[in-house]
């Protein structure tokens, strides 16, 4: 998570994945009569209300129907009187009386909810009436006019989804495009079944897939920061420089061809140490199979550390309503002020998962390889040049 949320810059997408999937489990966790409320949304449904132009009427057994009747589900004609002194209010299409079921009296939402990363942020979205104005806002953008049946479970939870993540400006909102986003407020508007937000899903699981996690793997083979990454690499080039010095003296020299394969030293660890730190890798650091400390990392208190790094794909989960913006954290300023060469040689932590070691030691194996071949090449090219016998 921190990888997406400092480097990335879209851990938004890791955040509604995993809300999406804690919202199924609880989903499933419903009774039968509730899970009734919400049926599945398919496709199929949303060419039926295009091709009719209308909404969709629930199809629903006797039982249900009598069950429904009077609430906002009932499918039976409604007439709504309004008195003249409401006839000039806008009328809130998202009021639930307050004596609705939903699925939050069944599982107690808000200490659950802050264990799944869908908590303490969500109060801070104000209140539910400025969350289910931005979802007024969201579905009146997408061009749905009518409203959502407020008997159905989570309603008010889907409400908070919409304004966090879906609604434009949200502090979360996603990179959807416009008929992703349309499609997916149109399901919402008739069901909170989870199979709503199935296309959706879909998308960011696809991205997370082939763009996140790749980019997430080839940032963990570095094992140093990008101060210690350059000055390798300048180390790589100096000792290429000073190998090809060290030939053109000898060659100059009356000194025999045989002095001539002193500059393959220089050669090696100069194309093996550039080759490695090409790809971000210090072959110092990977010696001690070591990594430096994230710049967030370096500055959290020590009795702390080990929780946090086992907690760092939760940490950012615990505010809904806060966007992914890092600036104003305390640590930023504090690395900002840090000179060069302490960040150079940063403080280090030993890598303890085998796989990404396997990495670097093939990677590490390659730059071994590239210098030998590289510095027998150059080598060699010193050992054809005749003799210049200048001194």
């Amino acid at each position: 998570m921190n990888y997406l949320k400092y480097i990335e810059h879209d851990a938004e997408n890791l955040q509604f994945f995993l809300w999406a999937r804690t919202y199924q489990e609880k989903f499933n966790r419903l009774p039968a009569s509730e899970k009734r409320l919400s049926p599945e949304w398919s496709p199929a449904l949303a060419d039926d209300d295009a091709n009719h132009g209308h909404p969709r009427s629930m199809k629903v057994s006797a039982d249900t129907a009598a069950a429904l009747k009077g609430t906002g589900l009932d499918s039976a004609p409604r007439v709504t009187e309004v008195s003249p002194s409401q006839s000039t209010e806008k009328v809130n299409p998202f009021y639930t009386p307050p004596r609705t079921p939903t699925g939050s009296e069944y599982h107690g939402a808000p200490s659950e909810l802050s264990s799944n990363g869908m908590s303490g942020g969500w109060t801070s979205v104000t209140n539910s009436t400025e969350v289910h104005r931005k979802a007024e806002v969201a579905y009146d953008d997408a061009g749905l006019k009518w409203q959502p049946f407020t008997i159905q479970p989570f309603r008010d939870e889907i409400a908070r989804v919409i304004s966090i993540y879906i609604a434009d400006g949200g502090p979360r909102q996603l990179n959807l495009s416009s008929k992703e986003r349309n499609a997916l407020l149109h399901a919402l508007e008739n069901t909170t079944h989870p199979s709503a937000f199935y296309a959706v899903l879909t998308t960011v699981e696809w991205s997370l897939r082939t763009q996140s996690h790749p980019n997430f793997v080839r940032w963990t083979i570095c094992n140093g920061n990008r101060p210690r990454v350059v000055f390798a690499r300048g180390l790589g080039v100096g000792g290429i420089v000073g190998g090809i010095i060290v030939g053109i003296l000898l060659a100059l020299s009356g000194a025999g061809r045989a002095w001539r394969i002193f500059p393959l030293i220089l050669f090696f660890i100069g194309i093996a140490t550039l080759v490695a730190a090409v790809k971000g890798m210090c072959v110092v650091l990977h010696g001690m199979h070591h990594r430096h400390l994230r710049p967030w990392e370096l500055f959290a208190d020590d009795d702390d550390r080990s929780v946090e790094l086992k907690k760092d794909s939760f940490d950012t989960l615990d505010s809904q309503a806060s966007s992914n913006s890092y600036e104003d954290e305390p640590w930023v300023a504090k690395y900002k002020r840090r000179n060069v060469i302490r960040k150079i040689f940063d403080r280090e932590l030993w890598i303890q998962e085998p796989a990404l070691r396997q990495i670097q030691d093939t990677i590490f194996l390659q730059a071994i390889l590239s210098g030998l071949v590289g510095g027998a090449i150059l080598t060699a090219v010193f050992i054809a040049v005749p003799n210049g016998g200048f001194y």
